[in-house]
């Protein structure tokens, strides 16, 4: 007795069920205006947005605009759909940016939403959100020691976190904002262990901050350099390298300050680099002759170390330090 074949040779086999698990859901973000011309979706998020707003900032959205559209393109409620290869929170940042005006004059923005208008203002031309963005970036890690001197201790225009300045100097050296980046390792070195620069840091939300090996790289390799500079003739601390001259009114006194100033400031064991740091005189206890020496070499080594800094972290010089786009 022949055997009975599921299917016959006029018959195609039954189709596989589609796995649940394989299926993926389509949402609404927020970010859907009942008037939207057009449907942006990121991954599984669709935004529902005007061609007008999108071609009024970006050449690249204009462009686009103007070709005729596909027979075949999938629409929404009457809009076509376009998939864009971005990340849904990266499309909603910009769009807030876009659709909301107190969004971008918040005093201080997120590190993602900076990452967000830099990666998608250089993709699609979006260049006064680019050029918000570098802006943020530039007055946080400015490229004028002046500037620099002028800082407050905490951040004042995107978010501070732990982990923040890695954060940023990723996203800066990514989308190519060179000109912070001696600021910010500066700020790496100066705060953070070695170990903490090897390995990264935690932060209050349960995410861990981590730089890119070649920052690593720059960081660790400077520090040695410039804790060595530091010292020398004519930089921040050479003054406490050279002993007392004649004129000075307390040479016991002042060259113990100046020993004490060495191994505090120098070379001390947690190897911190100190040259563009403005230290308290007051507490180098050194008569006036010495502290009018001591504050003409610090404001001097200070200026030539900041000259210099770009190059010692492996970087071109300042004015070579361009913010592409």
């Amino acid at each position: 007795m022949p055997s009975t074949l599921p299917f016959t040779d006029s018959e195609p086999p039954p189709a596989k069920r589609q796995r649940t698990d394989d299926i993926q859901t389509i949402r609404r973000s927020d970010i859907w205006n009942s008037d939207g011309s057009v449907v942006l979706q990121a991954e599984t998020i669709q935004f529902r947005v005007h061609w007008s707003i999108l071609a009024r900032n970006s050449s690249f959205f204009r462009d686009m605009q103007s070709l005729p559209q596909p027979p075949n393109q999938p629409c929404v409620e009457g809009c076509p759909v376009v998939e864009v290869c971005d990340k849904p929170s990266d499309v909603e940042n910009l769009l807030k940016a876009l659709y909301d005006p107190t969004f971008l004059c918040q005093k201080v923005i997120t590190v993602s939403a900076v990452g967000a208008l830099l990666r998608l203002g250089r993709k699609y031309d979006f260049k006064d959100l680019y050029q918000l963005a570098v802006s943020r970036l530039t007055s946080e890690y400015p490229a004028n020691l002046d500037e620099f001197d002028a800082l407050p201790e905490e951040y004042i225009a995107i978010e501070g976190y732990n982990g923040a300045t890695f954060d940023l100097v990723n996203i800066a050296s990514d989308n190519s904002i060179m000109s912070i980046l001696p600021g910010a390792y500066f700020f790496i070195i100066n705060k953070f262990t070695t170990e903490e620069i090897f390995q990264g840091v935690d932060n209050e939300d349960g995410t861990r901050s981590c730089l890119a090996p070649i920052h690593i790289q720059r960081c660790v390799s400077a520090l040695q350099t410039l804790i060595i500079k530091q010292a020398q003739p004519n930089y921040t601390f050479g003054w406490a390298l050279t002993k007392s001259d004649s004129e000075c009114t307390g040479a016991a006194r002042c060259n113990a300050a100046r020993i004490d100033a060495v191994h505090k400031f120098v070379f001390n064991p947690t190897a911190t680099f100190y040259g563009l740091v403005q230290p308290d005189m007051v507490r180098f206890n050194l008569c006036a002759r010495c502290t009018s020496q001591a504050k003409q070499s610090i404001n001097t080594g200070r200026s030539k170390i900041w000259d210099e800094l770009p190059e010692a972290f492996g970087l071109a010089p300042w004015d070579e330090l361009k913010n592409e786009y």
